[in-house]
């Protein structure tokens, strides 16, 4: 009987040793992936993306921080300046107090026991009341014989003096008051008009006054 050669054209016959691994090209290093990229394209977009993340979240980082400190000065600013309503009313009642000091002549008060005892009573009313006004940061500005300056003083009106530089502050019809370091209520005054000249200042706030009411505030 003739022997049957085998029949290699039938793959299932084919030796497992020698057939090809059709996975094989497709594993290979810079093989052409589905749409016509390669693994080294998808990783450079995997390494971008992972970039834009990255400089995502640090914005955002910087954003929540920039919130925080802002929201904390807010809330210092808020604790400062919370009463500055409060304030104002508080010294504008204190302002009694000066006046009725001023209204007693200092030689009547010594003549009077009666006057002399009310007086120092008021004295020591206001003294009090701006020791308690400074223990929450509000302070009187003394203006008298300063220059004048635009941020702390209101000025109504000019007085000619040749004795003290033009611009000095000769009379106070309302003194100032700071709330830490904002101006509470600025000083109401009188100005020096017709003296020397006042050097200028750093701050360019300058010691002229600007236009002056020429009529004195009432009261």
């Amino acid at each position: 009987m003739a022997h049957t050669p085998p029949d290699d054209s039938d793959p299932k016959k084919r030796d497992p040793n020698t057939a090809a691994d059709p996975a094989a090209g497709a594993n290979a290093p810079g093989a052409a992936e589905e749409g016509g990229r390669t693994v080294h394209d998808v990783i450079a977009a995997l390494q971008a993306e992972a970039t834009d993340f990255k400089d995502k979240w640090l914005r955002a980082h910087a954003e929540i921080e920039n919130i925080r400190k802002r929201t904390e000065r807010e809330k210092e600013e808020t604790a400062k300046y919370a009463i500055t309503r409060l304030a104002r009313d508080i010294v504008t009642v204190g302002d009694n107090f000066q006046r009725a000091i001023s209204a007693v002549p200092a030689d009547a008060a010594e003549s009077d026991p009666a006057l002399k005892s009310f007086l120092e009573g008021v004295t020591l009313t206001e003294r009090e009341l701006l020791n308690a006004l400074e223990r929450h940061g509000i302070r009187r500005q003394e203006a008298m014989n300063e220059p004048f300056n635009p941020h702390l003083h209101q000025a109504v009106m000019e007085i000619p003096r040749s004795d003290v530089p033009e611009g000095t502050v000769v009379q106070v019809f309302q003194p100032g008051f700071m709330i830490e370091d904002r101006v509470l209520r600025p000083a109401m005054v009188a100005v020096a008009k017709g003296g020397p000249k006042l050097p200028a200042v750093p701050d360019g706030s300058g010691p002229v006054p600007p236009p002056a009411n020429e009529n004195a505030p009432p009261g």
